[in-house]
């Protein structure tokens, strides 16, 4: 079992910035691919970004985050950021950490518990 612990959401102001963590742990687990997504009431659940053990990064195709979110991690602490600039209300959402773990051979994805993000205007 990989265990996924958020951090760092809260209330902002548009134009304000928040930076999110999320750190996993797993005995006998090896963290791959870890990311972020995002649920806004009454939608479904998107892509923000991911990144994977080497560092290649993918953001979500449209320009609802590009150039605003940032994501990183910190392999030797199996831990994952989100640093988010330039706030906007539209961004308000619950943000979910993602991670794949593999233990011998077989793949495991894993979710956190969520942390609230509100952008007031």
């Amino acid at each position: 079992q990989v265990h996924l612990v958020e951090s760092g959401g809260g209330l902002v102001q548009a134009g304000g910035s928040l930076r999110l963590s999320c750190a996993a742990s797993g005995i006998g687990f090896r963290i791959d691919t870890m990311g972020w997504y995002r649920q806004a009431p009454g939608k479904q659940r998107e892509l923000v970004a991911t990144i994977t053990s080497a560092g290649s990064i993918n953001y979500a195709d449209s320009d609802s985050v590009k150039g605003r979110f940032t994501i990183s991690r910190d392999n030797a602490k199996n831990t994952v950021y989100l640093q988010m600039n330039s706030l906007k209300p539209e961004d308000t959402a619950v943000y979910y950490c993602n991670c794949n773990a593999a233990r011998w051979s077989t793949s495991f994805n894993y979710w956190g518990q969520g942390t609230q993000v509100t952008v007031s205007s």
